[in-house]
């Protein structure tokens, strides 16, 4: 009966030691450095300032290079380490774009008399962004397009939607001054 006791004692020590093996192999599998999260910027250290440039406008809506210029550089100073330098003589790297075209489409009519409900303003633009210091493109003619919708019938107009669609614009533009991972 006593080497019952003992073999059961034995087998519950085998289990246990098992467990903790195991146990500490997966543990130390937590270990092993894998790509993924990290603490670094995600905006490049070598750049400290940034020239922008009035955009280009080569629609026919006149007056939104003013607010898509005005919305990327608010967006720069808020989001990102760079600072945003008026003379471009002083600047790191230099971001500069054209509007390739500012669209209004109709979403939703009124069904009786055809009115428009709902309609959507629609902006596409090229962006470059340029290292002065080395000449490198850091954005390449990187074509971006955003919408909002707008309707008059809560006395919205294409200049609200297209305020709306700038900072969009402004939003992914800073969004690919990331470094790539």
């Amino acid at each position: 009966m006593e080497n019952q006791v003992h073999g059961k004692i034995r087998k519950a020590v085998s289990v246990i030691a098992l467990c903790l093996t195991t146990a500490a192999c997966l543990n130390f599998c937590g270990c092993v450095k894998i790509d993924g999260y990290s603490n670094e910027s995600l905006f490049t250290e070598d750049i400290s300032s940034v020239y922008v440039e009035m955009f280009d406008n080569q629609s026919f809506k006149r007056g939104i290079e003013y607010e898509l210029t005005d919305a990327l550089a608010k967006r720069i100073e808020a989001e990102t380490p760079y600072k945003v330098i008026s003379s471009r003589n002083r600047a790191d790297t230099i971001i500069s774009g054209r509007i390739i075209s500012a669209q209004k489409s109709l979403l939703s009519s009124e069904r009786e008399t055809g009115r428009p409900m709902e309609k959507q303003a629609e902006l596409t633009v090229v962006v470059s962004w340029k290292n002065l210091k080395t000449g490198q493109l850091l954005i390449d003619n990187t074509s971006l397009s955003a919408s909002a919708s707008y309707s008059e019938w809560q006395n919205q107009g294409f200049s609200y939607a297209a305020t709306l669609t700038a900072n969009k614009l402004a939003e992914r533009i800073v969004e690919l001054m990331e470094k790539q991972w």
